[in-house]
């Protein structure tokens, strides 16, 4: 009998991983196997060298990361990675928890799904369209935001500002937030619909207003949550949307735009230097890890809550 259950209890579990198989697959093949290339950046590899030539390539030392922290470029390059996604995370982040909180606020619920719906598609469209569509519309020769700011008298004359370095962090925020506020907020929304009702009628009987139950209910209630967000935006604060920028990118805006994940392309897949791009990859990985690490110290040490 009780080999019986065992068998079934297998045949079951057998049936669970079976379905699993494909992901566990796609992510030993392009997660962990691509793992053993972080070799290459202590080593001196050829292309020619084929696959084999990970293993077999001579020792080159740390020679890969002098040629790159040696790199008149790799300073401005890192404060573009910092400065885009440092700014753009406290914006999507604000942005993204203060539209929850006014989803969350519309009575009728059909409403309320078309709302978030239609803030959610664009998330759903392709950079390629979506950043050729900014484009389109920054565009010096007919663009629509130049025809605005010259209707309001605020140019003279048209500007192409995608070609203008000084804009492109502000482009780049903007239009990521454009792109990605309604997808921002669904862990956000999620949060606040499990949120003790019973708070929110204690509140009604004290007199709260409307503004009040947010500040001193629904804003505790989800801290967690946000939290969660803040240590995982830190950590991921290396990590650029690549699509985003390397579509808006241009030879002219190349001083404000470049940042590590295009320079890892270009080192990378066009240049073929394998082994300098695996040691950005390390660089990254580790302040990403250090960044990680103090965020959660800092979360546990103020809010007593954070990932570990």
């Amino acid at each position: 009998m009780k080999n019986r259950k065992k068998r079934k209890g297998l045949t079951e579990q057998l049936q669970l991983h079976s379905m699993m198989l494909p992901g566990t697959i796609s992510l030993l093949i392009f997660n962990i196997v691509p793992l053993f290339g972080l070799i290459l950046a202590f080593k001196y590899y050829k292309v020619t060298d084929g696959i084999r030539g990970v293993f077999t390539s001579p020792w080159y030392g740390f020679q890969n990361f002098k040629v790159i922290f040696g790199n008149l470029d790799f300073g401005r390059m890192l404060v573009n990675t910092l400065g885009i996604n440092l700014i753009g995370n406290v914006v999507n982040i604000f942005c993204a928890i203060f539209f929850a909180l006014l989803i969350n606020e519309i009575a009728n619920k059909r409403f309320k799904g078309v709302v978030q719906t239609v803030s959610y598609m664009s998330h759903f469209i392709s950079w390629v369209v979506f950043g050729g569509i900014v484009i389109i519309l920054l565009s010096g020769d007919g663009g629509v935001v130049n025809q605005i700011l010259m209707s309001l008298g605020v140019l003279k004359q048209p500007v192409t500002f995608i070609a203008q370095p000084r804009y492109f962090w502000a482009i780049a925020i903007v239009s990521n937030l454009i792109k990605e506020l309604g997808w921002s907020t669904i862990l956000y929304t999620a949060a606040i619909a499990g949120v003790d009702q019973e708070l929110y009628e204690a509140a009604d009987l004290d007199g709260a207003s409307r503004f009040q139950k947010m500040k001193y209910v629904t804003l505790p209630s989800i801290k967690g949550t946000i939290v969660i967000m803040i240590i995982f935006a830190v950590a991921g604060i290396m990590n650029n949307n690549f699509d985003q920028l390397y579509v808006l990118q241009n030879s002219f805006n190349l001083e404000r735009s470049e940042v590590i994940d295009t320079y890892i392309y270009k080192v990378g897949l066009q240049q073929l230097q394998f082994g300098m791009a695996a040691a950005v990859n390390i660089f990254k990985s580790a302040l990403a890890i250090i960044l990680l690490s103090a965020a959660n110290l800092i979360s546990n040490r103020l809010t007593d809550s954070g990932l570990f």
